[in-house]
């Protein structure tokens, strides 16, 4: 069993930039990866709102580029999952799905969130095969074709842009009849020719067939008038839920899964630290992540401090 500092679970910004602030502090830092390494900001295309890059840069890139200054200072990265853990007592329990087990002075979590689904007939069997949650990943496939984007936030806006790159046509389908994504993609969106907007609809099923995918079935909300509409594709953009199955019953949530922390990163449970979207159900922004992730690290350093101090007075005569 390996003894460390701090144990970081997760591998977005928030992740990252905790581990390059602990491995700077000195502190003995191992970074579990998960199994999304870099969290949803490798999902995005074109960042172009992240401070330092003003001719944007890549999702994928920027981790990237998160992991080389992380391991630069020391950080030590396993691609692995932590899927058991015991904050009872300190120093804290962690045990990876490969069966390495370590035991952590202090724990920084930043798992993330994971995209929300439809919950619809159809999209389980299709996912891969017609449904996507990416589209950096899967967009190629679908060059030349027509493909059906669900959403209306940031999100699925800036996704549908990405993808008029490769579609012939993208149908945007969304529950109301305005967007909640910002002004500028708003814009971007409603000009380019290549997308069409469905008000006030959902996709109530997906239609497919041994090949894939080859219809959306859409009902307005307001009248009830249900469609098929022939597509080669869906993707989903309509949010996100909180990583945190694995801390249920270890550590305050809130209502709808976040972990509960005070302004500076602190849990319930002294010595654990949450940062990024796995605590923000608000800002969800890569640069909020990664300054949450700097937090998390340096109250830790302080909280190491703090106790090693005191067991240096208790040692005294």
């Amino acid at each position: 069993m390996k003894t460390i500092d701090v144990g970081i679970i997760g591998g977005g910004p928030a992740g990252y930039t905790a581990a390059i602030y602990s491995s700077r502090a000195n502190l003995s830092t191992v970074q579990f990866l998960g199994v999304q390494p870099g969290g949803q900001i490798t999902l995005t295309n074109d960042l172009e709102n992240f401070p330092g890059f003003p001719d944007g840069i890549g999702g994928l890139e920027l981790a990237e580029n998160f992991e080389k200054q992380a391991t630069k200072f020391g950080t030590v990265t396993v691609y692995d999952k932590i899927d058991a853990v015991d904050f009872s007592k300190r120093p804290f329990y962690l045990k990876t799905t490969g069966g390495e087990e370590y035991l952590a002075d202090s724990v920084i979590i930043s798992t993330g969130s994971s995209s929300r689904m439809l919950g619809v007939p159809g999209e389980t069997e299709s996912i891969g095969r017609g449904v996507s949650t990416c589209a950096t990943c899967d967009a190629f496939f679908y060059r030349d074709k027509h493909v059906v984007v669900v959403g209306g936030g940031d999100s699925a806006l800036d996704e549908s842009l990405f993808l008029t790159r490769f579609v012939k046509k993208l149908t945007l389908v969304h529950r109301r009849d305005k967007f909640r994504g910002s002004p500028i993609l708003q814009n971007r969106v409603l000009k380019n020719e290549k997308i069409e907007v469905v008000w006030n609809s959902v996709v109530e099923e997906v239609l497919h067939n041994e090949t894939g995918v080859y219809a959306a079935r859409l009902k307005n909300v307001e009248t009830g008038k249900v469609d098929d509409l022939p597509v080669d594709g869906i993707f989903v953009f309509i949010g996100h839920l909180p990583n945190t199955s694995l801390f249920k019953g270890s550590i305050d949530l809130d209502e709808h899964d976040y972990i509960l922390t005070d302004r500076n990163g602190h849990t319930n449970i002294p010595g654990v630290f949450a940062a990024g979207d796995v605590q923000d159900s608000i800002y969800r922004q890569a640069i909020t992540a990664a300054g949450s992730g700097c937090m998390a690290a340096l109250e830790a350093y302080k909280f190491l401090e703090h106790e090693k101090s005191n067991a240096e007075v208790s040692l005294t005569p």
